[in-house]
């Protein structure tokens, strides 16, 4: 299986809205936007000169099966950002999509922004997401607990140049 990224659209931000509100996505995804309206409003302003925000489409053989995308974005001394990611389509869970997408993406904002630093949250019991974070060389460096469900938050730098 052959993974890439492609440009967002609005016609992929309202599939990705729709797509993410399966409960098995809802569960582990907070998402800021609760309507299609606003996730497209959201995507408007990514597109502005000075966004805090970039993303990507998760393409499998050709096919739209996630999202991937950075948040927080700071420049500075270390420019840094929060990345996520979401393979909504199940046909392709525990296939390697998420990993492959996320190093793909990591390797665009170094180069794209200059990115030197990611974070990441995930629940403790999204195997999936740990998975995905540690094969991309994140480290964990803090556990959370809010309203009882226990988080881990993961750090990733880039190498010396």
């Amino acid at each position: 299986m052959i993974i890439t990224l492609g440009e967002r659209t609005p016609e992929t931000v309202r599939i990705f809205f729709h797509q993410s509100r399966q409960p098995d996505i809802r569960r582990y995804l907070p998402l800021k936007a609760a309507t299609e309206a606003e996730a497209l409003a959201d995507y408007q302003r990514t597109l502005l000169p000075g966004a805090r925000s970039y993303g990507r489409i998760i393409l499998a053989d050709g096919r739209y099966v996630g999202d991937v995308w950075c948040y927080a974005m700071a420049p500075g001394e270390t420019p840094q950002a929060m990345l996520s990611y979401c393979v909504w389509d199940t046909a392709y869970w525990r296939q390697g999509v998420a990993t492959q997408a996320a190093g793909l993406f990591m390797e665009e904002i170094s180069r794209r922004f200059g990115i030197r630093r990611l974070g990441a949250f995930t629940c403790a019991d999204n195997a999936a997401s740990l998975r995905v974070l540690e094969k991309c060389g994140f480290q964990r460096t803090e556990t959370l607990s809010e309203d009882g469900v226990l988080s881990y938050y993961y750090e990733w730098s880039a190498p010396a140049r």
